[in-house]
């Protein structure tokens, strides 16, 4: 049995459709394509300028104290 038979997805949006009306949907999904595009273009900003590279913090392990009774 496959977890999503295409009645579920007709069922689900369905309730979104009821639950959020007609106008408002492309509303959101102009939102979530603006945001999607947003990221995209980040991720490719960052590719192209790579961070600098990370100082090397010392370790406490490397620094051996004498151990006092």
């Amino acid at each position: 049995m496959d977890a999503f038979a295409p009645w579920h997805i007709i069922l689900l949006l369905g309730a979104i459709l009821l639950l959020f009306g007609g106008p408002k949907i492309p509303e959101m999904m102009g939102g979530i394509g603006k945001g999607m595009k947003e990221f995209k273009k980040a991720m490719k900003d960052e590719e192209e300028q790579p961070a600098e590279s990370p100082k090397q913090i010392p370790s406490a392990s490397n620094k051996k104290e004498p151990i006092k009774e």
